[in-house]
């Protein structure tokens, strides 16, 4: 089956004013994504997950930009698009959940006008059917009472809702790929389940394929099929959730599982030494050797090739593995 995304050798970079600085926050990623599959990609913060997933929506900041590498989305070349026509794939091919509902939504408009839009644009509803795609998007979403809802304003939801309402949005397109970064960061933990069962009652009943961005494993193993794990702008080891769970084989992916807490365990937590490195001046060999409990002497010297793992239901994992 050809896959729905296809990301070969991506490489996106910043640049200082004048190129006396050059960060390289995607160097050489690559991975592929089918039809109703979730990817989840986690890692340290500034280790270029939410650019991996800008460079693929195409909404990177003017300092960025992708300097190689292929994003193969249903047969286009996403990478080669000009701005006119990736608005014309944003929202009705692939959509985007921020962080931050607030960033996605303005204060000034009502949650029917920005839901609204997206259906309006890409799928071309008009009059009394646009007014009940928007109901039928705020119920799909679990929004009570979705015509007294429609009238309002952002700032009278809270901040459960508005995750939603941004998930409506996210929705009203039609798209096959949502790209979600880290959509659950600022819910608590009650409200924070309920959106992830809605989200994959949502992928179930629709089909399309999520991207996942997150800090949080428990998030990763309760909703992803595949994870890529990210270190200083690579994808360090990648494959089916189960096989990177029980058997992890790159130190920096064995760090993150041993950082979290297991239920009935009175061992104590693991923690990375050091801090991530600074990504426009990264060490020779293995960006993670310095703060690795396992390095070798060749590992400061040797990056890292590329291994594939066979798992125990026979399938392909690619894995870079450190050492």
């Amino acid at each position: 089956m050809q896959p729905l995304l296809e990301v070969t050798n991506l490489e996106t970079h910043y640049v200082s004013f004048g190129g006396a600085r050059v960060i390289k926050a995607v160097d050489h990623v690559s991975f592929t994504l089918n039809e109703g599959e979730t990817l989840g990609i986690v890692g340290e913060s500034g280790c270029g997950k939410t650019t991996t997933c800008l460079s693929i929506v195409g909404l990177l900041p003017p300092a960025a930009r992708i300097v190689g590498g292929r994003i193969e989305f249903a047969g286009k070349d996403l990478a080669q698009l000009s701005q006119s026509e990736m608005r014309r794939v944003r929202g009705a091919q692939i959509a985007m959940i921020l962080q931050d509902p607030m960033v996605s939504l303005n204060p000034l408009f009502s949650i029917y006008t920005q839901v609204a839009e997206p259906a309006y644009y890409h799928r071309s509803i008009r009059g009394r059917s646009l007014r009940q795609r928007v109901r039928q998007l705020l119920d799909a979403v679990r929004i009570p009472s979705p015509a007294q809802r429609m009238r309002e304003y952002p700032h009278q939801m809270s901040g459960g809702m508005r995750q939603r309402i941004v998930g409506a949005i996210a929705l009203a397109g039609g798209p096959r790929l949502i790209v979600a970064d880290e959509p659950t960061t600022n819910l608590d933990v009650t409200i924070q389940a309920q959106y992830l069962d809605l989200l994959k009652e949502l992928q179930q009943e629709t089909g399309v394929a999520v991207i996942f961005v997150t800090h949080n494993l428990g998030i990763v193993a309760r909703m992803c099929d595949k994870l890529a794990v990210m270190y200083a702008g690579k994808i360090v080891e990648a494959g089916a959730v189960r096989d990177l769970f029980n058997s992890p084989q790159h130190p920096y992916t064995k760090g993150l599982l041993g950082s979290m807490p297991k239920l009935g365990s009175k061992e104590k937590l693991f923690a990375i030494p050091g801090q991530p490195p600074d990504l426009a001046s990264l060490p020779s060999g293995c960006a993670f050797h310095p703060r690795c409990t396992e390095a070798m002497p060749r590992c400061s010297i040797e990056e890292p090739g590329e291994i594939r793992v066979q798992s125990a239901k026979g399938l392909d994992v690619a894995a870079a593995v450190g050492s």
